[in-house]
């Protein structure tokens, strides 16, 4: 009895869906976040002559309080976000350029963090005062706070800012898989964070548009590569 032979069965290729990278996702949403609360923080400070009573009023309003805490989450989420770049990286010696990015970004945000925390507490403060005693040589105080010891920590932590940003741009022009200049907007917005504080608001606010560009830029490179292949 001859064996008749029989094709194989048809074996069907399942491409299983793409499922969601939930760490590119949030990483994504905390660099948009952050992108939009950089610009939110120049533009709900209160800008007023500091040596007088008027300054006074400003840092004990609630404007005040609101727009610097919004500044300090606006840094806490810049390093989640880069993290997530990293994570998104296919390149090695991009990838490795972006996690040094990641790391000098994670360290300066720490080291310019205490220097918001006195300027949204301890200003609060003398400004109360201030308006208290209705004197304002107490305003005085804010600058021997600004210049002490906290200026040279913020000075550092938007030095390593500035240095993780351009480690951020670099990687993202090595990728190869992404818009070359996507980088810029962030690395000149943390090269020009330190001379911002001494412009006036309108030129503060569009500083913080800078920032907001370049963050928002960058998440939306995360949001575009936040499918991976299950393998």
């Amino acid at each position: 009895m001859s064996h008749l032979k029989t094709d194989p069965p048809f074996k069907q290729t399942i491409t299983e869906p793409k499922s969601l990278g939930p760490f590119r996702f949030i990483a994504s949403i905390a660099l948009l976040l952050s992108g939009i609360l950089f610009f939110l923080y120049p533009t709900l400070r209160p800008f007023s002559d500091e040596t007088t009573l008027q300054g006074a009023f400003a840092f004990s309003s609630m404007s005040w309080l609101l727009s610097h805490l919004l500044g300090i989450i606006a840094f806490m989420l810049l390093p989640v976000g880069l993290l997530g770049l990293y994570d998104t990286m296919e390149n090695k010696k991009a990838r490795k350029t972006a996690f040094y990015g990641f790391l000098f970004s994670y360290v300066g945000m720490g080291c310019t963090l205490p220097f918001y925390g006195a300027e949204v507490f301890a200003l609060d403060v003398i400004g109360q005062e201030a308006l208290n005693q209705n004197k304002d040589s107490i305003l005085e105080l804010a600058n021997a706070i600004r210049f002490g010891p906290g200026f040279l920590m913020i000075l550092i932590g938007l030095t390593l800012l500035a240095i993780g940003s351009f480690l951020v741009a670099i990687s993202i022009w090595r990728s190869g898989t992404m818009t070359k200049w996507a980088g810029i907007p962030l690395a000149l917005g943390f090269l020009l964070y330190l001379p911002q504080y001494v412009a006036t608001q309108p030129l503060r606010i569009i500083h913080g548009l800078l920032i907001a560009l370049g963050c928002i830029w960058i998440a939306v490179i995360i949001w575009k590569h936040r499918y991976e292949d299950r393998g």
